[in-house]
């Protein structure tokens, strides 16, 4: 039992500091305000969204300022410690983050937080200039050929014509789907095309197709 007292006790010493004075939560603040900001500014010129979502943009921004504090609280005092723990445990999001980027963004937030909190402010501010310098480099590196969707209207019987003319462009591609119709034919046909201008020109001289449109997508984003 006095094991058990030796243990709880050097723990306890830990956490000797009762208060946490105004200066520290200021300049804790503060810094948050900063890279919060930074990361706000990040989002908006990086993000390769279609539609830039400001209300996620604002919750990454706000997010650093509660976990920093929660640091800073848990730092002074063993009863609020695990208090904290055990609210935190049973607090569960259900919002469905549909880009694997915005994670990235969350993650960063959360680090901004928990780092700032300790008052790490080298830590925080070297981790979010080099994460953007590779979120800039990433964001403009482009490997292989670019995944596209192309839907086209064409007469009965153009379907080797038309397989024939994707083969020549060099890409991969596969018909998703065929809709059957009075007039025609429509396909929806996804590929890859190094060379959209080039691939459009050919589909435009066919006589069998009367209208086509080739849209470029990247994962679940329609570009």
């Amino acid at each position: 039992m006095s094991m058990i007292q030796n243990i709880i006790d050097r723990i306890a010493a830990n956490y000797s500091n009762d208060a946490v004075s105004t200066g520290v939560i200021l300049s804790v603040l503060l810094m948050v305000l900063v890279i919060s900001v930074y990361e706000f500014m990040v989002y908006r010129l990086v993000s390769h969204r279609s539609f830039y979502n400001k209300a996620f943009n604002i919750s990454i921004v706000v997010l650093p300022f509660f976990i920093s504090t929660i640091i800073l609280c848990l730092q002074s005092n063993l009863v609020i410690t695990l208090g904290t723990i055990g609210a935190l445990a049973i607090i569960r999001y259900r919002t469905a983050v549909k880009d694997p980027v915005d994670m990235l963004y969350i993650l960063w937030s959360i680090h901004t937080g928990i780092v700032c909190g300790c008052r790490l402010y080298e830590v925080a501010v070297l981790t979010s200039l080099f994460v953007t310098v590779v979120l800039l480099i990433l964001e403009h590196l482009h490997f292989g050929r670019r995944p596209y969707i192309l839907v086209l209207h064409s007469d009965k019987g153009a379907e080797d014509e038309i397989t024939a003319l994707l083969k020549s462009c060099g890409g991969k591609f596969r018909i998703k789907s065929r809709n059957y119709t009075g007039s025609g034919i429509d396909y929806a046909v996804e590929l890859s095309v190094s060379d959209p201008k080039a691939l459009t020109e050919k589909i435009a001289a066919l006589d069998a197709v009367e209208r086509f449109s080739l849209v470029q997508y990247d994962a679940e984003d329609i570009l």
